[in-house]
């Protein structure tokens, strides 16, 4: 449930590296001037690898002890005690750097730095922990449902509203058995059956489940309900689902919570895969905008409508988006779709075809080539899909999956994926997931560029797309 304040600590991440640097620096330009005997000159200990060093093992440090951890970001007493601890470690473990690498470096200045770097870096967090009370109040913040109405379900709505009330909203309860007897920090508004209308009615972003553990069938059914609803699903009392796939636990406040619908590409793995992402659509625009432009010009020169289609489509944890493609088939395609639907001889309707009359004579050639897909690297750039993933699915279909099935929506959907390169159109949608979910729990950054590299051959091979 601390997710939100990610965006927080890269900053933190970011602005101690910064101003430790220049405090280091500032300390050591000023040491000249400042009290104490002076041995050396400044020159003798501007060492450029002690100014990389320095807010590089400041904020390892502070990364191995928890000072970055979530939970203790918006409340700036519970980051006191372990960042004043964690920092007169750092202080330790860079003297003793200095012991066994440059002991010219004088004591004076590592004092000056260390006293000053301490009091700017509090400062900065007593800054930041004001800034989310006070300035964010007045910022849409994300609504937050309980379902239940025990002491548990109470407590952790009181702790969302006075821990966090800057970035999360508790719009009410939902219980079939209100019970509970005094003030409450929300209304009731709605019975547990009615959870999957009112996340829609009220526009909610969390749903917090502290029905008791002999309840735990109605939990089920109702994780279940809202298994392809944009919403993140938060789990109390029945600590069995830690063996779900996507479970992840938190203390929230006195309560243990484990989050049932978090992603599974989280932290560096997902930094470094959204750098990744970035660098390579970029070079990728670069390279084959005069591109762009010929495509534009010859699916509107070839039939009526506009260039770029817009699809809404099943993202990450179900979040619906626009996915933009070159337009390959006539307008109004999606009113035909049941004209071309053909089922499989293991059940399942098959929504492409090689033949299918809807497809223009460009739109042809850009499948074949897989050209119509270009535009997604702007989907890329707004971080609504990933080069490489689960292809997004078309919501009429997702709501046919199986529970199993909606795994491959753990991580953001691609522009291409292992099923691409293992067969293409040729292998339909329920014989595909399996390959799918291979990735979403094999995942690494190896994975994602031996997928692209073996995209290129598949492509430049020409099979398996219509």
């Amino acid at each position: 449930m601390y997710k939100e304040y990610r965006p927080y600590r890269t900053f933190l991440i970011l602005t101690d590296m910064l101003l430790t640097l220049m405090l280091f620096a500032l300390a050591v330009e000023l040491r000249p001037i400042l009290p104490g005997r002076i041995v050396e000159s400044a020159a003798v200990y501007r060492i450029p690898a002690v100014y990389l060093t320095v807010p590089c093992l400041w904020c390892l440090l502070f990364g191995m002890t928890g000072v970055y951890a979530l939970a203790n970001i918006p409340v700036f007493s519970k980051q006191l005690g372990r960042f004043t601890v964690s920092y007169l470690l750092a202080i330790l473990v860079f003297g003793g750097f200095l012991y066994f690498t440059y002991r010219e470096m004088s004591r004076m200045v590592v004092l000056y730095f260390s006293v000053g770097n301490f009091f700017v870096l509090l400062v900065t967090r007593y800054g930041l922990t004001r800034y989310l009370g006070r300035a964010l109040k007045g910022v849409r913040r994300s609504n937050v449902l309980m379902v239940g109405s025990d002491q548990n379900a109470i407590n952790l709505a009181t702790t969302i509203l006075e821990d966090h009330g800057s970035i999360y909203e508790v719009v009410g309860f939902a219980d079939n058995d209100w019970s509970f007897q005094g003030p409450l920090p929300a209304p009731f508004v709605g019975q547990v059956d009615e959870v999957p209308r009112l996340v829609q009615e009220y526009d909610v972003h969390l749903v917090v489940i502290a029905l008791p553990e002999s309840r735990s069938q109605l939990t089920d059914k109702l994780i279940r309900d809202l298994d392809l609803l944009p919403v993140r699903v938060y789990l109390s009392h029945d600590l069995g689902m830690l063996a779900l796939l996507r479970s992840e636990v938190e203390n929230f406040g006195n309560s243990l919570v484990i989050g049932i619908r978090e992603p599974i590409i989280q932290g560096p793995e997902r930094m470094v895969k959204r750098i990744f992402d970035l660098t390579v659509a970029t070079l990728m625009l670069m390279a084959t905008w005069p591109l762009f432009l010929m495509i534009w010009v010859a699916v509107r020169l070839d039939s009526p409508g506009p260039a770029i289609h817009r699809a809404e489509r099943v993202g990450e944890n179900g979040k619906l988006f626009q996915m933009l493609k070159f337009r390959s088939m006539i307008v109004g395609a999606e009113d035909l779709q049941d004209q071309v639907a053909t089922e499989h001889e293991e059940g399942p309707l098959i929504y492409k075809s090689e033949e299918d009359s809807r497809v223009t004579r460009v739109g042809k050639f850009l499948r074949r080539t897989s050209l119509d897909e270009l535009p997604q690297l702007i989907n890329v750039f707004k971080g609504e899909m990933s080069l490489v993933g689960p292809r997004p699915e078309q919501p009429f279909i997702a709501r046919e999956y199986d529970h199993w099935q909606r795994e491959r929506l753990a991580v953001p959907p691609g522009m291409t994926g292992w099923w691409q390169i293992s067969g293409r159109s040729y292998l339909p949608m329920h014989l595909n997931v399996h390959l799918d979910l291979y990735y979403v729990k094999n995942y690494s950054l190896f994975l994602d560029i031996k997928i692209l590299l073996r995209t290129i051959v598949v492509v430049l091979q020409g099979k398996g797309a219509y």
